[in-house]
């Protein structure tokens, strides 16, 4: 698949090919599916947490004699069945919502999004981003050259930049991802991906080992 490069006043100036096993691999969508809910899943803390009779405070003695007084009988006022006593069967922080999917279902569901967002026209390549200084007002008019019908872009970066990483943490549905930490997560997520030429041969590396 060919696809144009641009240049970051947005002109395009040449022409390059994709490399096949990346960008050229059939979607499934169930597998990208199962990535994804794991993802989200690997990504959620238990933070809703109720007590159980043994961690309430106080109902260390019986609160009234078992026989004699006509009530019901009681061992602690910390029951489930009292007033601030214990939470039967709620929410507890011990649980594991972790999934674990092979790294080869990982790399080949990665693929086929990279291969849906190229098919689809949402892949923009770039010669390369020269930004000296970390303005945001700079970036935004860059952005602006490129064919994007909404703002909703992931930058692939090749390598860690300063300047470009601050110039985009204020632009809102805007974010900045190293292209070797790309995931199915992040890329569905934004509708366009940007990539300079040599994020392909960051993907390349550190996918196709």
């Amino acid at each position: 698949m060919k696809i144009k490069v641009y240049n970051q006043d947005g002109k395009e100036i040449s022409q390059t090919t994709l490399p096949k096993e990346i960008f050229g691999i059939k979607a499934n969508p169930d597998l990208v599916w199962q990535v994804v809910v794991s993802q989200m899943a690997n990504k959620r803390k238990p933070i809703a947490h109720t007590k159980d009779r043994s961690e309430v405070s106080g109902g260390g003695r019986k609160p009234w004699p078992q026989k004699g007084l006509g009530r019901a009988r009681h061992g602690s006022i910390r029951s489930p069945l009292w007033r601030h006593g214990g939470v039967t069967f709620g929410p507890r922080k011990e649980r594991i919502f972790k999934k674990k999917i092979p790294k080869k279902m990982k790399r080949k569901a990665l693929f086929m999004v990279l291969s849906q967002k190229a098919n689809d026209g949402e892949l923009i390549l770039v010669d390369e981003f020269k930004i000296t200084k970390p303005k945001t007002k700079v970036f935004y008019k860059i952005l602006k050259n490129f064919p994007l019908k909404k703002l909703s872009t992931l930058i692939g970066l090749p390598k860690l930049d300063k300047n470009l990483i601050l110039a985009t943490r204020n632009i809102p549905k805007v974010k900045t991802i190293l292209a070797k930490d790309l995931n199915c997560l992040d890329l569905l997520s934004f509708k366009y991906l940007i990539l300079p030429l040599t994020s392909i041969k960051v993907i390349k590396e550190t996918f196709l080992k």
